[in-house]
């Protein structure tokens, strides 16, 4: 309130409103840079070359010029460089980062493998079913780009309240502007009690809330 005919100042309420939205807006950057790390770490997981076996040699190529059918030679604690299946040997593949098992699972022969899971204790030979772009952690790494490219549906959801939401919000503090001017003559009452009307109403819950559980989503994913 006013006293000695100082004007009233808002400073808290405006550094409030400022505040919970740059709130809003370091939870979502926050939830944005974990989902980058994520796709860095998958990435990670690829092998840049595998050792395939031709005319009966191990020879080390480029992972780009591993073609289906090839048959990959993986030693103990190499990365499995492609999708495929066992034809020699038998191993435990830790494929923790992949499929979320914690627990090292027995791979013999007939076993699917999948690229980017490390192998155990045991030399084994793979026949290639998928490599490059078509392998399991090249889709994982795509859908986890493709959910951060685009707004979930949940963004969606916010964004078409708020744009109808914002303009009921503006238009009712225009229509107290008009109202408490023309009926009262005092235009600065007039302007404070539309501001009080835009603060009060401000969409602040749902620009926090949102990036809120987006961040919380992302956490567990």
């Amino acid at each position: 309130a006013a006293h000695h005919g100082q004007l009233p100042l808002y400073f808290e309420a405006s550094a409030v409103v400022l505040t919970l939205i740059l709130l809003g807006k370091w939870l979502e950057a926050r939830a944005k840079r974990q989902t980058t790390e994520a796709i860095r770490a998958l990435q990670a997981l690829r092998p840049a070359t595998a050792r395939v076996r031709r005319g009966g040699t191990a020879v080390e190529v480029p992972i780009g010029e591993v073609a289906v059918g090839d048959e990959v030679v993986v030693k103990p604690g190499e990365r499995i460089p492609v999708d495929g299946t066992v034809i020699e040997g038998r191993t435990h593949a830790d494929e923790a980062l992949i499929t979320g098992e914690s627990l090292p699972v027995a791979k013999n022969e007939g076993d699917r493998v999948t690229g980017g899971a490390i192998n155990g204790e045991g030399l084994v030979v793979v026949r290639t079913a998928a490599v490059g772009a078509e392998t399991a952690l090249a889709r994982i790494i795509r859908l986890v780009e493709d959910a951060q490219a685009k707004k979930p549906p949940i963004q969606q959801t916010v964004d078409r309240v708020s744009a109808v939401f914002v303009p009921v919000v503006m238009a009712i503090a225009a229509l107290t502007l008009l109202g408490w001017g023309l009926y009262s003559g005092d235009w600065s009452a007039a302007i404070l009690n539309a501001v009080a009307v835009l603060v009060i109403a401000c969409p602040c819950a749902l620009g926090l809330a949102t990036p809120t559980a987006i961040m919380a989503g992302t956490g567990v994913a």
